[in-house]
């Protein structure tokens, strides 16, 4: 047996609100499949989202509106399967929730015993109240999801910064409170101003996940092909590149394709 795999503990809920308790920020990640879940868990990341974001960066859909239940499921089997540490999050798509209380169980159930996966996020506030209730009520951890959220997108025509009026904000802080009160234990924050997602980290208890949100927050999520520098064509300003994956990637293939068509691979080494 490893090391890796002797030393390991489980990243709980009850993990992320002892560290919000003791001031310690949160690092969350998205995967989508099993090789990449595999290098995030071991790499010491805390959360694990197997987001809806598949739509756009695995399937290339403009929004997050397409991708499926079963998709959903698919994605995340392979990260569960990956990971010994991390918490993993399951993003519920676009109409599994809204709306359906009872459609929202069905497939919360469908998510949580076909795919392993140890709790889900859901988008939106008062209007999913009823869902995230009775989703909670079979046992399920949920995860709320405030300010830009992109499965609503358009309905709001943008993916400019929410929450920059005052009502706006105020609706957003009575979310979140809200969200806390019913039993989610943590809450995510998209693209909204650093100092309204302080405040709301300051006035709820459970961990506050920001994207785009500044740093007084509880912890950080982003995209693992944008951090990565996979995706290049989006390019907002709370992305931080930690690697150029995309030119990496690219040059080592056209490496191969020359060394190919110079019958220069394979070698006599790399021959039986």
């Amino acid at each position: 047996m490893s090391t890796y795999a002797q030393e390991v503990k489980r990243v709980t809920t009850h993990t992320l609100q002892e560290m919000k308790n003791r001031g310690e920020k949160i690092s969350m990640l998205t995967a989508y499949d099993y090789s990449l879940a595999t290098l995030v868990d071991m790499a010491g990341i805390d959360v694990i989202l197997v987001g809806d974001s598949a739509s756009n960066v695995m399937a290339g859909h403009e929004t997050t509106l397409p991708i499926t239940l079963d998709q959903m499921i698919y994605h995340a089997s392979a990260v569960v399967r990956a990971v010994k540490r991390a918490l993993v999050v399951v993003d519920m798509p676009f109409g599994t929730y809204q709306g359906n209380s009872t459609e929202a169980l069905r497939s919360v159930i469908r998510i949580m015993k076909e795919s392993g996966g140890h709790a889900v996020k859901l988008e939106g506030g008062q209007e999913i109240r009823e869902s995230i209730i009775r989703i909670l009520s079979a046992g399920v951890p949920v995860m709320g999801h405030l300010g830009l959220t992109p499965q609503s997108i358009y309905k709001f025509g943008t993916y400019a910064v929410r929450a920059k009026e005052e009502a706006e904000a105020a609706r957003l802080l009575d979310d979140a409170r809200m969200l806390e009160e019913i039993g989610c234990f943590g809450l995510v924050l998209e693209k909204i101003p650093a100092h309204l997602a302080q405040k709301v980290a300051e006035s709820v208890s459970i961990p506050v996940i920001g994207i785009g949100a500044g740093g007084g927050v509880d912890g950080q999520v982003l995209v693992l092909h944008d951090m990565l520098g996979i995706n290049q064509a989006f390019k907002p300003r709370f992305i931080r590149r930690y690697a150029d994956l995309h030119t990496v990637i690219t040059g080592a293939i056209q490496q191969y394709v020359t060394d190919v068509r110079n019958n220069d691979f394979p070698n006599e080494n790399e021959s039986y």
